[in-house]
């Protein structure tokens, strides 16, 4: 196990690698830089900040220059904010993790209760409110339900604020302060876990399905084992197995900011100023977001690989005869 977990680590090294020379040179070849769309600078000014920026270098130059800092923790210069991109991204970042998290957490609990109980209950009421539920949640756009909600509990019924993060001109402090977020977060997490919870839903009830018509499942039936202990122990633990690589790819979901939802609320995180560094073409921005999301997504491979081989005895010994 020792050895393969080096192996991966070795791959994940290589692979990220490969991530970077991908992403720095598909943004090299992006027509124009920050400069480019100021009218205000002449020409001779725009060549001269090019230079002290290092643009004017070969691109193989820029990149090994690029990667030489990153690996130093150096993730660039924010052209338009002037200021280290490490500066600009970390509150951001944990502004949209909080929602995500938040969101992640409902979602999964939501997604688990109704797909084991709406398959246990094939057919019935519940379970045809369960499908309603989630091919209305695949089928409606979230700028369309994130204006829905803002329409009736914020302006009809003034229950919820419109947008942001905190209140306008809010100085609130310690946990006046915390309760504050929270009230932000109702909406942009309602909306999330609308939306996640659909699809997700969907693989649980159609994972149970499978498992409860397994033989083994019939074996623990005709034990006289009780259906609460079939259900749980041995139907939703094997059920889960699967979910387990879904579970590890969420994780570049907690930090990538949702672009859509964060316009709609007015919510300070990674997917507006993602947004609008698209539109300024502050690339040093969107490299360090691009290389941050790529890191996680083969970070959580990696997990999911160890964490099947430690839910499953089945993987190990498949792994161990390969490597014999």
């Amino acid at each position: 196990m020792t050895r393969y977990i080096f192996k991966r680590l070795a791959v994940m090294l290589l692979l990220l690698v490969g991530v970077s020379v991908l992403v720095f040179f598909l943004f090299a070849l992006m027509p124009g830089d920050y400069y480019s769309s100021n009218r205000t600078l002449t020409p001779e000014r725009k060549a001269e900040l090019r230079a002290l920026a290092g643009l004017d270098q070969p691109v193989i130059v820029q990149y090994f220059i690029w990667l030489g800092n990153m690996l130093r923790g150096q993730f660039g210069y924010s052209l338009v904010y002037n200021r280290d991109v490490t500066e600009v991204l970390a509150p951001l970042i944990w502004n949209s993790f909080i929602v995500a998290f938040a969101a992640f957490v409902l979602t999964w609990l939501i997604a688990i209760v109704s797909g084991v109980f709406a398959s246990v209950r094939q057919y019935s009421w519940f379970d045809k409110l369960v499908t309603v539920g989630l091919f209305a949640s695949l089928s409606v756009p979230s700028f369309f339900i994130g204006l829905l909600m803002i329409k009736i509990f914020a302006l009809d019924l003034q229950w919820l604020p419109t947008g942001g993060m905190l209140d306008t001109a809010s100085s609130s402090t310690g946990a006046a302060r915390v309760l504050e977020i929270m009230r932000h977060m109702v909406l942009p997490v309602a909306i999330l876990t609308f939306l996640g919870a659909g699809s997700l839903t969907r693989y649980f009830r159609t994972g149970m399905l499978e498992v409860l018509r397994a033989d083994f499942i019939r074996t623990a039936r005709a034990k006289g084992l009780k259906e609460r202990s079939v259900v749980f122990s041995h139907a939703l633990r094997n059920a889960l197995l699967p979910a387990i690589t879904l579970l590890a790819f969420e994780l570049p979901g907690l930090f990538a900011g949702a672009i859509i939802t964060e316009q709609i609320f007015n919510w300070p995180g990674v997917g507006r100023i993602q947004l609008e560094s698209v539109q300024t073409r502050d690339y040093a921005v969107l490299m360090t977001i691009t290389m941050l999301l790529a890191a996680l997504t083969v970070l959580g491979s990696f997990l999911a690989d160890i964490l099947y081989a430690v839910a499953d005895p089945r993987v190990r010994l498949v792994r161990a005869g390969s490597r014999a």
